[in-house]
């Protein structure tokens, strides 16, 4: 941490999982708490129960105050604003005010960001795409959100919410998506639908499948099995891998970018998800960008959201410093 720079408070918002940490300057996380959202207990109980996270994490990690509190939650959302629109993940969470709720309860300065946004700032300052022109980040968790750097810089688009690659059109007129429409590529690659579309084909299967005992199917529980030679989750499997891959081939011939970072809690699969999407890629990506361009997993890993949200806030004090 640089000599006077206080550290920072970074809170993540998921549809799975809420995730807090102090950060310092330098990228390194303390006292990093996480905790199911349990969504369905709506904004206000969510809210107190992590803003309560952040309290424990700033006496826990033992650094003094917090300078600033930096959000990340996927969208819509309005930055500019600090309000949570309608995030996909979060039904029922309409002009949700969390940067005023944040200020009003740490006395410090926040700043609200698209999850993915931030994750691909947290990758290009301080991770695999540290560096990179043109970089472009998927997580593929409860849903599939994107972000991008574009030049060296942050990309946000005109209203703020750029770089949905999770609402790319995989499959016309295919599976229903979260945002309404049919056959995105979140209705296909993310957590919530391998698990769904894992326990269709096993209530349509002869019962034979090992998914066929579990009470209730998840996305890890499909790529276990697939690894396990399950016909069942093979199938389901290579279907998420293909469409995956797919739609990284169109951004990479789109973007030309010279690394896209993938995260998010199907990416603990590992190599059972990278090895098909970059053979995928390289195979059908159009030169010279299929050579230019390299498919990663990002390098911190579960922190990099919490990470993105404290890079910036860190932005957000220096700028205030420089007016």
């Amino acid at each position: 941490m640089a000599a006077g720079q206080r550290p920072v408070l970074a809170l993540d918002i998921g549809g799975t999982k809420l995730a807090v940490a102090v950060v310092t300057e330098d990228g390194r996380t303390h006292a990093y708490l996480i905790e199911p959202t349990r969504r369905e207990e709506g904004p206000g109980a969510v809210i107190g129960r992590l803003f309560a996270m952040g309290q424990r994490a700033i006496e826990d990690a033992a650094l003094g105050p917090v300078a600033a509190v930096g959000i990340s939650c996927g969208g819509p959302l309005d930055a500019v604003s600090g309000v949570l629109l309608s995030p996909l993940h979060l039904p029922g969470w309409i002009g949700v005010p969390i940067v005023d709720m944040a200020q009003a309860e740490f006395g410090v300065p926040a700043v609200l960001e698209n999850d993915a946004t931030a994750a691909v700032l947290a990758e290009h300052r301080y991770g695999i795409a540290r560096g990179a022109d043109v970089a472009l980040y998927l997580t593929i968790s409860t849903g599939v959100g994107g972000g991008a750097i574009m030049h060296g810089r942050l990309h946000r688009g005109a209203a703020g919410n750029g770089g949905e690659f999770g609402h790319i059109m995989v499959r016309p007129g295919g599976r229903l998506c979260m945002c309404g429409r049919f056959g995105c590529l979140e209705g296909y690659a993310s957590g919530t639908s391998i698990a769904v579309r894992a326990t269709e084909a096993v209530a349509a299967s002869d019962g034979s499948s090992a998914l066929a005992a579990l009470p209730t199917i998840r996305g890890e529980d499909v790529s276990a099995a697939a690894r396990a030679g399950d016909p069942v989750a093979v199938a389901v499997w290579e279907e998420t891998v293909a469409v995956l891959g797919q739609a990284i081939t169109d951004l990479v011939n789109t973007f030309e970018p010279n690394v896209v970072v993938l995260g998010g809690g199907v990416t603990r699969s590992g190599n059972q998800l990278l090895d098909p999407v970059r053979a995928v890629v390289r195979r059908d990506a159009m030169p010279p960008a299929a050579a230019a361009a390299r498919v990663e997993l990002a390098a911190l890993g579960d922190e990099v959201c919490v990470v993105g949200a404290a890079a910036l806030a860190f932005d957000r004090i220096s700028e205030s410093a420089d007016v």
